[in-house]
């Protein structure tokens, strides 16, 4: 079973993605601040983390940031979840180390395949 970090502060978006991953079999571990993103994955070690950018507190980049800097967890593919869908946010994204990118709204019929790719894919 698939283990996977959702970091996501809007209620409604958390409780989408949530749904639908456990619906397809993942386990689901839930953050709704950067804090909150790296003290999980660092105790945790899922499998992917779904880390939205715009975050109270820390953003997702210098989550992401932290992650990277924690010797186990620095190996976990991380993804960016986020409206932000503008070419030079993709380039930001990708600068900062995200092992990919997923544009919200999330597309329901296709998010899980989506998922299952960028865990297959791993880090970059």
């Amino acid at each position: 079973m698939t283990r996977i970090l959702l970091v996501e502060d809007n209620e409604k978006n958390m409780k989408l993605a949530r749904d639908l991953l456990a619906y397809n079999g993942h386990t689901v571990f839930e953050a709704t601040t950067g804090e909150a993103a790296v003290a999980t994955a660092t105790k945790e070690l899922p499998d992917l983390v779904l880390m939205d950018i715009q975050l109270p507190g820390i953003d997702g980049i210098e989550a992401l940031r932290r992650i990277r800097a924690d010797g186990k967890a620095s190996r976990i593919p991380v993804v960016a979840l986020t409206a932000s869908v503008m070419a030079d946010d993709r380039e930001r994204f990708d600068k900062a180390g995200f092992d990919g990118f997923l544009a919200k709204p999330i597309d329901v019929k296709t998010f899980n395949d989506q998922v299952m790719q960028l865990i297959a894919k791993g880090r970059v």
